[in-house]
């Protein structure tokens, strides 16, 4: 909670950093990588340095954070929080690493905003800043309890044991141990962090959801290719040079997109790779046995286009309450209805959660729909592969 000082303070000034903060956080990027360059080496996504994407998710991330003090004071976002957490700790972050970007950040700050920021602007901004970093810390201090590791340590050397083209464009990989002990366990819709070394020596890290249910003796990884540069680097890397036999490190399983234990309905959509997340919450419907309602829709360019496109029509025919419901662009002769997916046109059971995983475009428009229908924002949760520009829209 804001102090009573800050409170007014950052109310009356939000409208002008918030304004600001694109240029702000272009600029902290800068000088922070400038000061230290392993972190755009090895920790930062260098592809969404590039497009931009990681400085406009950083900046609505602070804006709809300040917001939410002033608007709730008496609460603090989880949600939000949550998601971020479970994405640095998938990286490895530390909680020196806040001192770091506390340091640039407000160098950015003064940099851009000059005379504006007085020593009451910059205590109460401050005051914002250390709000959120310490409520990060502290979730992802129990995220590294949880997964038994300490502070930073993720990685574990992982095996590539078999290699699988599923479309042109993606391939799916089966992981275990190299140090040959079971691998650690799960919650469906989770997802691991790989990284791997690139022909310049940086050691790029990139986010995979585990596409198979919890339990097995593998774990797999469905990677689709990202052309561009260097926006596909770590894709573009596995598809031309992973293969069995070679060891990556691998970070033990984050993610909040998770499953949870009961029987009501529940609604998985998706578009493109986002169905992995969906195909590992299946699996594990159907190996335990589920009867609970759920409903399945999954939009994407083409059959041939749709990866894992005959196991989501298995394990869907294996649930015996579970509807599935395909959108191809081009759908030929596959029965499927042309076009994006249209929610809104389905009988969803009363009560029904939503979980939605692909292209913000999509996931924007199906939650759209589902919010028409009258499904509390509450009950519509969804992953970002990539930087949450959502907090920013």
């Amino acid at each position: 909670m804001l102090s009573e000082q800050a409170t007014p303070v950052v109310r009356a000034t939000l409208p002008v950093v918030g304004a600001a903060l694109d240029e702000i956080t272009e600029r902290f990027y800068a000088g922070m990588f400038r000061a230290h360059p392993e972190l755009l080496r090895d920790v930062f996504n260098r592809g969404n340095q590039t497009t931009g994407d990681q400085r406009r998710a950083l900046a609505g991330s602070i804006a709809a954070f300040a917001g939410a003090l002033l608007e709730h004071p008496g609460t603090r976002p989880d949600v939000m929080l949550g998601r971020i957490a479970h994405k640095h700790a998938s990286l490895g972050v530390t909680s020196e690493q806040y001192k770091i970007v506390h340091q640039h950040l407000f160098a950015a700050i003064v940099d851009v905003l000059g005379e504006a920021v007085t020593p009451d602007v910059a205590a109460a901004w401050d005051e914002v800043y250390w709000l959120m970093a310490n409520a990060l810390i502290a979730l992802e201090t129990g995220l590294y309890a949880q997964a038994g590791v300490p502070e930073g340590e993720v990685g574990l050397p992982m095996e590539i044991v078999e290699r699988h083209e599923e479309t042109p464009d993606t391939v799916s990989f089966l992981l275990r141990r190299a140090d040959g002990r079971p691998v650690e366990a799960f919650r469906p819709g989770q997802y691991v962090s790989v990284q791997v070394e690139l022909p310049d020596g940086a050691r790029q890290i990139r986010q995979y959801s585990l596409s198979s249910a919890p339990g097995r003796p593998l774990w797999r990884i469905t990677v689709k290719r990202i052309d561009g540069d260097p926006a596909g680097e770590v894709s573009s890397w596995l598809h031309a040079h992973g293969a069995p036999g070679d060891v990556l490190s691998v970070s033990v399983p984050f993610g909040d997109l998770v499953l949870p234990e009961g029987d009501g309905p529940v609604l998985l959509a998706s578009a493109g790779i986002g169905s992995t997340p969906m195909l590992a919450i299946l699996d594990h419907l159907v190996r335990t046995g589920s009867t609970r309602p759920v409903t399945v829709v999954h939009a994407d360019r083409s059959p041939a286009a749709h990866a894992h496109r005959s196991e989501l029509l298995s394990l869907t025919d294996a649930l015996p309450n579970a509807r599935l419901h395909l959108w191809y662009e081009e759908p030929g002769d596959s029965g499927a209805r042309e076009g994006r997916a249209e929610v809104g046109l389905l009988d969803l059971p009363a009560g029904t959660t939503a979980y939605l995983c692909g292209p913000l475009p999509f996931m924007r428009a199906v939650r759209g729909d589902l919010l028409g229908r009258g499904l509390p924002a509450a009950d519509v949760h969804y992953e970002v592969f990539g930087p949450d520009l959502w907090l920013g829209a």
